[in-house]
């Protein structure tokens, strides 16, 4: 016992809370590698949203030329006179016809791949909860309680959080 606290609860805490701890990383590193990708994907290219067109480096704009909303894209091409008289075509595109650019309707928040990585998220989670509700019913003194509950709190409130999220999406559908 340290402090009046069975060394059990405190070592269930600690897992409990590296467990939290694994999960907001997982979120961080999701996020991150998104926006990585996104960037690379559009490298050079700036959207200008108020006239809902992509710039090239050049300057040239690429226009929506349909969006496709069941695999939520909308796809850009530049017009194929601009491109093929550019001198950095070779470095952009291949294409006779204008560089095309695939934009994703979706914010992170609403991607699959972000419910994917929550969903593992919230597992953590639901498993530290599980853990210190054992924990609280194996040992019934006010100490265990006290640290159990302190510990309770905020992974609850960080699952709720991450369960609004999640559960907006299948609402949608």
């Amino acid at each position: 016992m340290i402090h009046g606290v069975h060394i059990e609860v405190i070592l269930a805490g600690g897992y409990a809370l590296l467990l939290v701890g694994v999960s907001v990383i997982l979120e961080i590193v999701a996020r991150h590698a998104h926006h990585r990708s996104e960037h690379f994907r559009n490298s050079g290219f700036v959207y200008k949203k108020k006239m809902d067109v992509w710039q090239c480096p050049t300057g040239h704009h690429l226009t929506r030329e349909q969006t496709d909303f069941e695999r939520k894209i909308a796809t850009y091409r530049a017009p194929a006179h601009k491109c093929n008289g550019c001198h950095v075509k070779g470095d952009c595109t291949d294409s006779h016809h204008g560089r095309v650019l695939e934009s994703r309707l979706d914010a992170w928040l609403q991607s699959e791949l972000n419910r994917f990585h929550r969903g593992i998220s919230i597992a953590l989670l639901l498993l530290a909860v599980l853990i210190l509700a054992a924990e609280m019913f194996e040992y019934r003194a006010a100490r265990e309680w006290l640290v159990l509950g302190v510990l309770l709190l905020p992974i609850g409130l960080a699952g709720s959080r991450y369960w609004i999220s999640f559960s907006e999406r299948a609402q949608k559908n």
